[in-house]
């Protein structure tokens, strides 16, 4: 009988007090020990990193998983299938999808964890989108029952806004209510952050100036512009903080957004800040046109600039994708029929380490805790992930720092089958990805064995800020 069932030699691991060489012995799909290199041990296999450094695998708890256009929920096993190989090639071990209905989610979550275990090759949980009366009774069954302690609200559906997604509306009544229910049960809230009366005034004055949405990129983030964001940031903020309930503020893409999280910090909330790869590299003055239609919008350049200060100095506490799989096709017509959002799994450790690490000095351990060790302590996946240590999931992203390699539409993964890194040289890439032990994927080539292998984990709280 052998001690391990698998050794990773020679890497270079971002452990929580710092990057060691080590070598990382497995066993039942869990790091079992840390290893002065070359140590001798029994293994049924050895595997030579030859200097590659380790980290724990990311997590993405920020992504949009459906079927075809509709980002509500995955209906078959085959859309959970294609976007968690997406997650895989991008060194993405857990992710948590924004799980959307009009119903009960006791009528939804048990056939959407069946799917998705069905199809999945990593590891996954879900947030419910809170819209409903009958959601909103269910919330502390959803963190007890489901271990989904984490709730979204969409505060700029009001006035038929929701329509699109076959939301309702809500108010701030609804706001509040939610964030009571959420601190009665130990859960946190995650709002979409926009003041949209105001959104709409601007939108309308600008359809009206450039019906044919010549201005693109531009036009769009003059119809929801920063102050829009930071308003209804610093407004759920203080509403959180009267509950007595974390927030999490989802894609903040903005310098004003940012700021107004910063000082509803200081002033006692607890507030966790979340940003995305794209408002850290693109902007209004991107070439790719009606593509780059996100919601929150591109920023200036100035924004992007602030944001990575943000990320280096550690006011930003997570980076997650907001990865939306619709086709290219979906942004066709105009800015104003363009459908927003855009892929970003298999490209966000890469955009860290080129445009980070390589350009900027991020360190492999602002990375490491930027993707993993925050994310898994904001929600609730600390006792599995998120580090690498004996004991914890043996979910591990390989990557060589220094390789360079070019995103091409051909290389995409995801159902998307587009990035709007397409042509871009990156610096660092993923060279295997492990989730509990097993290679989702070794030497840049998905192993389809792993459909099917990953499994939801149940998540609770235990941040105090």
């Amino acid at each position: 009988m052998t001690a391990f069932d698998l050794v990773l030699r020679g890497g270079r691991a971002v452990l929580p007090d710092g990057e060691a060489a080590c070598d990382i012995a497995l066993r039942d799909g869990r790091i079992a020990a840390l290893l002065a290199p070359g140590e001798a041990c029994a293994a049924a296999e050895e595997v030579a990193l030859r200097g590659l450094a380790v980290l724990p695998g990311a997590i993405d708890v920020h992504l949009h998983l459906g079927h075809g256009r509709d980002i509500s929920r995955p209906r078959v096993p085959g859309d959970a299938d294609r976007e968690s190989a997406a997650a895989a090639a991008g060194g993405i071990t857990c992710f948590i999808p924004y799980l959307m209905a009009s119903d009960p989610f006791e009528d939804v979550l048990p056939d959407v964890v069946a799917v998705t275990e069905a199809g999945a090759r990593i590891d996954f949980g879900y947030h419910p989108i809170i819209s409903t009366e009958a959601q909103l009774a269910g919330v502390a069954r959803y963190a007890a029952e489901w271990g989904a302690p984490t709730f979204k609200i969409f505060m700029n559906n009001r006035g038929g806004e929701g329509k699109r997604l076959g939301l309702p509306d809500i108010d701030d009544g609804f706001l509040l209510r939610l964030c009571e229910a959420a601190a009665a049960c130990g859960g946190m809230v995650c709002p979409h952050p926009e003041t949209i009366e105001m959104a709409w005034v601007l939108r309308d004055r600008l359809m009206k100036a450039d019906p044919e949405g010549r201005g693109g990129l531009a036009t769009w983030n003059a119809t929801r512009p920063p102050f829009v964001e930071a308003d209804a940031v610093q407004h759920a903020a203080y509403v959180a903080g009267v509950a007595g309930v974390p927030l999490y503020v989802v894609h903040t893409s903005s310098e004003e957004a940012l700021r107004a999280a910063l000082r509803q910090r200081a002033a006692g909330a607890r507030v966790f800040v979340e940003t995305c790869p794209h408002y850290l590299t693109h902007d209004v003055t991107w070439e790719g046109g009606d593509t780059g239609k996100i919601n929150p919008p591109l920023r200036e350049p100035t924004d992007r600039e602030a944001l990575w200060r943000g990320v280096l100095d550690g006011s930003v506490d997570t980076v997650a994708t907001d990865h939306v799989h619709r086709d290219a096709s979906a942004k066709a017509g105009g800015i104003w029929a363009a459908s927003p959002g855009c892929p970003g799994m298999e490209t966000m450790l890469p955009v860290l380490l080129s445009e980070g690490h390589a350009k900027r000095g991020l360190t492999l351990a602002r990375i490491a805790a930027l993707t993993a060790t925050n994310p898994a302590r904001c929600m609730g996946l600390s006792h599995a992930k998120g580090r690498i240590a004996v004991g914890m999931d043996a979910d591990l992203a390989v990557v060589d720092p220094k390789a360079r390699w070019t995103v091409t539409r051909e290389g995409v993964v995801s159902s998307a089958g587009y990035s709007i890194y397409e042509g871009w040289e990156m610096t660092g890439r993923v060279v295997h990805t492990l989730v509990r032990g097993r290679f989702a994927l070794r030497d840049g080539a998905l192993d389809d064995r792993l459909v099917g292998t990953g499994r939801y984990v149940k998540r609770a709280l235990r941040h105090a800020g």
